[in-house]
């Protein structure tokens, strides 16, 4: 088999060809019109033909591709009688669950100095001044061979430049003090958000994306995302940091009779969203060249239009579901959506795409020569695996037999920019106190503030000199004090004569 069948009608069908896969697609649809059930489709095809999946699970829907469906009902018999699908059973995929927080799966982490400063620039909403700062402390760090692994390192690096600015304005270009400042409550927002766990060790290894499983299926990797789509600039910039990684970490292969691993993005307006021209352009960089790789990228979005013209035009393989025309933005978008199908003569396109009903869609896939297909209304078929969410027992199942179980769940924190820039710190004031006192070692140094605290005393106690000095005092005070005083007088000044 090398082809996913997407769907039916009763005089034709829609199928993805394999080798076609890495040429990037679409679906989009309103909301509640079946989209999710399409990336199911897509996904249980490119894990049968060995593909590895990547995708996020915004609504916790998509979960349910690691659990096999249910036996079908008359329902569900009547759309597999329709869709002619005679050998289809009940299957469970192989699913490793993901999730930066580390609550429904393993914790995904990357280091600061891997996602570099312009991603992490665009999560902190940071201004082109402060960028350029952000951008020479990345460089500063290089240079010193300071690591950057987590937030705490990039913050005691910040701190270090707001110390020395004078030294590396001169060096690498004017910083402000700030502007240090305001990435530091940029990173404690981002740090109050739970953006802490996305940074540190040990970082997510891209091998263990790219898995299959005994039989030859494709892993299909789902991020737990019902939380992180609650801070879109966090989900959005992982995920393209994800795409990019994959972009400059694997070999060109050309055009392979299958991909290597295919991407979906789900919620793909998010990613575009005031995004900042130089962003822009490198997502369309990615998706044009990462082809080559063998990689595919799939949006999801509710309209095509969600997706820059520039992005758009490198998708081949198409799923059009329903778009409700209720006001004159969304009869643009129907019009839109209609004029990027290859033509049909016996099919009004724009009409369509508000009469199709929950499960049906407009389809159309690359075929011989990379040409589009004429776009057929279509029934699509119906996943072999759990449509909707799963239990929690279910979930915990799932992880127990993962193959990267216990890789990931265990924070390590070694030697890095905060632990050195402490040590530079302490030395340097060892150093100081050797220069005022030469003399001394470090052991007397260290015995003599010790005698000096019992003489003198500290802020919470009280030396041996001042509680004589008071005895004293208050010895003074009394009649017997008065004759000590006296004697004590008159054998300085003399006394008494013999």
């Amino acid at each position: 088999m090398s082809e996913i069948l997407i769907g039916r009608n009763d005089t034709a069908e829609v199928a993805l060809e394999s080798r076609y896969g890495n040429r990037h697609g679409m679906v989009a649809g309103a909301t509640g019109t079946g989209k999710s059930v399409s990336l199911m489709v897509l996904a249980e095809g490119f894990s049968r033909l060995g593909v590895p999946c990547v995708l996020a699970d915004v609504k916790g829907d998509l979960a349910g591709l690691a659990i096999a469906a249910s036996e079908p009902n008359d329902k569900i018999k009547a759309r597999l009688s329709k869709l002619r699908l005679a050998d289809w059973q009940p299957q469970a995929n192989p699913v490793i669950f993901w999730d930066l927080y580390g609550k429904q799966g393993h914790p995904l982490r990357t280091t600061a100095s891997d996602m570099g400063p312009t991603l992490l620039g665009r999560v902190l909403e940071l201004n082109d001044t402060q960028q350029g700062v952000l951008e020479i402390v990345f460089k500063l760090a290089d240079d010193q061979g300071w690591l950057l692994l987590d937030l705490a390192d990039l913050r005691a690096l910040l701190t270090f430049a707001a110390d020395n600015a004078k030294d590396i304005s001169t060096q690498y270009g004017l910083i402000g003090k700030t502007s240090i400042a305001a990435i530091q409550r940029a990173l404690l927002a981002l740090e109050q958000a739970g953006g802490e766990n996305l940074f540190g060790e040990p970082a997510l290894e891209l091998a263990d994306l790219m898995r299959q499983d005994m039989g030859g299926h494709g892993v299909i990797n789902v991020l737990a995302a019902d939380q992180l789509i609650l801070k879109p600039r966090l989900y959005t910039t992982f995920l393209l940091w994800l795409l990019s990684e994959l972009f400059e970490q694997l070999p060109e292969v050309g055009d392979l009779e299958q991909p290597r691993l295919v991407f979906f993005f789900d919620e793909a307006h998010l990613l575009f969203d005031d995004c900042p021209p130089a962003l822009r352009q490198r997502v369309e960089q990615v998706v044009r060249l990462i082809r080559s790789k063998g990689v595919g990228v799939y949006f999801c979005s509710q309209n095509p239009d969600d997706v820059p013209d520039e992005i758009l035009g490198q998708l081949g393989n198409r799923i059009q579901h329903a778009l409700r025309a209720f006001t004159p933005r969304d009869q643009k978008a129907v019009r839109a959506a209609a004029e990027t199908f290859a033509p049909n003569p016996g099919l009004d396109v724009a009409e369509a795409i508000g009469q199709l009903g929950v499960g049906e869609a407009l389809a159309s896939t690359l075929r011989e020569g990379g040409v589009p297909s004429p776009v057929e209304r279509v029934m699509v078929t119906t996943p072999r695996c759990r449509i909707g969410a799963i239990s929690e027992a279910e979930r915990a199942a799932v992880r127990q037999r993962s193959p990267v179980g216990g890789k990931y769940e265990t924070a390590v924190n070694r030697d890095s920019a905060a632990e050195m820039l402490a040590r530079r710190t302490d030395t340097r004031a060892a150093d100081a106190t050797t220069v005022a006192n030469p003399s001394q070692k470090p052991e007397d140094n260290a015995w003599s503030g010790a005698v000096h605290d019992a003489l003198l005393g500290t802020k919470r106690r009280q030396g041996m000199i001042e509680t004589m000095g008071k005895q004293v005092v208050r010895t003074m005070g009394s009649q017997l004090g008065r004759q000590i005083l006296r004697g004590v007088l008159g054998g300085i000044f003399g006394g008494s004569r013999r």
